[in-house]
């Protein structure tokens, strides 16, 4: 069997950004990945503007009068050119107006008294007080997003300050998926004697739509080897990725390993892990030939295969296609961030595979374990809030520090 780092190098070396770049709107493209650099055309904020309510002013004024009170000589709200202020005056001013030429700090209006076309000023301030000077967010030529990235909500919101109305990004990641296995039943249907309901695709499907893909659903396939080899060649023609949960297996009936074979390769398919031993990496042929992004002939689809039992398929999701399909992607920085946490129990018993651990935070910071680690208890991931990263061989003592890593780092 591999270590998880010799399945991840494996895995992870054979992934490349897919071909093809489109020009979509900004508003349309969150969670896609960047293609281009995004370079700021402009300083962010363009202008000097007031970060208050309140009052702009010359910082000279106040000492050299000697007194308080200044006359108003104009109104500037925000999305309004001002005039230069006058000497010895006072501009009303609101948050995000720009500076009048000549102000040099703003008074904000708590530290004032408004009385007529008259202001008193109970402050004395500091020139620049107040005011967010022209490009202090951005300078006009700077990379503010960079290709890889991929777009978040406040990514979208940074490229829009910069002017972007579209943005270049990689296409989606096609991945067809099918599960396997006579005993599954889809929900609404009637619950025949040795079947269960198929929670995979329910969960893997929701995996892969988060993760941007353009998923193609084969739902269920028969236990049959001919079966599954015929929908792996119709799979492997229009995607990049072939996905598959169930029948990885060594048993009778587990045929999507030598279906696989068959069509393709594996080079892989059995990991030091826990949940999730039995785990397939290969590519099936495709019957025409495409083009990859170097221009070269790409005469196979990537090929993963994931155990049935939920916890496991879910576990390997999470630790091994997130990563490979955010490569696919086009990302560059795909490794979860994990915590260093205190076990708030005890594990006596150490497994010689790596575990990987459903656990939750508890109110004083520590992690409690959710009792039953069973691969098919799919309860725990709903439980928890992601995974301990338990080494090989190694129990687990109540106050020592393990590695946990949230899920909010796994789904995204």
């Amino acid at each position: 069997m591999l270590t998880t780092a010799e399945a991840m190098a494996t895995l992870l070396s054979a992934a490349h950004p897919i071909n093809g770049t489109e020009s979509i709107p900004t508003l349309d493209a969150l969670n896609r990945v960047l293609s281009a650099d995004v370079i700021s055309p402009l300083d962010v904020p363009p202008m000097n503007t007031s970060s208050m309510d309140g009052y702009a002013i010359r910082t000279a004024d106040l000492t050299a009068k000697g007194n308080r009170s200044l006359p108003i000589s104009q109104r500037i709200p925000a999305g309004h050119a001002p005039e230069p202020l006058k000497p010895g005056t006072a501009a009303r001013i609101f948050t995000g107006a720009t500076v009048p030429p000549g102000a040099d700090a703003i008074v904000m209006q708590e530290q004032t008294e408004a009385a007529g076309n008259e202001v008193t000023i109970f402050h004395s301030p500091t020139p620049g007080e107040w005011i967010t000077a022209q490009g202090a967010d951005i300078r006009s030529g700077a990379t503010v997003l960079p290709a890889g990235t991929r777009l978040t909500p406040q990514a979208l919101g940074l490229a829009a300050s910069v002017g972007c109305a579209e943005l270049e990004v990689r296409h989606r990641v096609k991945v067809a998926v099918f599960f396997t296995g006579d005993e599954l039943t889809m929900p609404g249907e009637p619950l025949k004697p040795g079947a269960i309901y198929n929670s995979n695709r329910f969960t893997l499907r929701g995996l892969l739509e988060k993760l941007g893909c353009d998923v193609t659903d084969y739902g269920i396939v028969p236990d049959k080897l001919d079966a599954t080899r015929a929908t792996l060649r119709e799979a492997a023609q229009a995607h990049d990725l072939i996905l598959t949960c169930g029948g990885v297996s060594v048993g009778e009936e587990d045929h999507v390993k030598p279906a696989v074979e068959a069509e393709g390769r594996l080079s892989m398919w059995q990991i030091a892990m826990k949940p999730g031993k039995p785990l397939a990496f290969g590519a099936v042929r495709r019957a025409t030939q495409q083009t990859d992004a170097a221009g070269e002939a790409a005469g196979e689809t990537f090929f993963i295969g994931l155990p049935g039992n939920p916890v496991s398929s879910f576990a390997t999701f999470l630790l091994f296609v997130r990563p490979f399909v955010l490569l696919l992607a086009g990302m560059q920085t795909v490794a979860p961030r994990a915590l260093s946490l205190r076990a708030d129990f005890t594990q006596d018993k150490a497994d010689r595979r790596n575990e990987f651990l459903r656990a939750r935070i508890n109110p004083a910071g520590g992690l409690d374990l959710f009792p039953n680690q069973s691969s098919a208890v799919l309860t725990s991931t709903v439980w928890g809030d992601g995974l301990i990263d338990n080494p090989p061989n190694h129990a687990i003592s109540a106050g020592e520090t393990v590695r946990f890593i949230p899920f909010s780092e796994l789904l995204n």
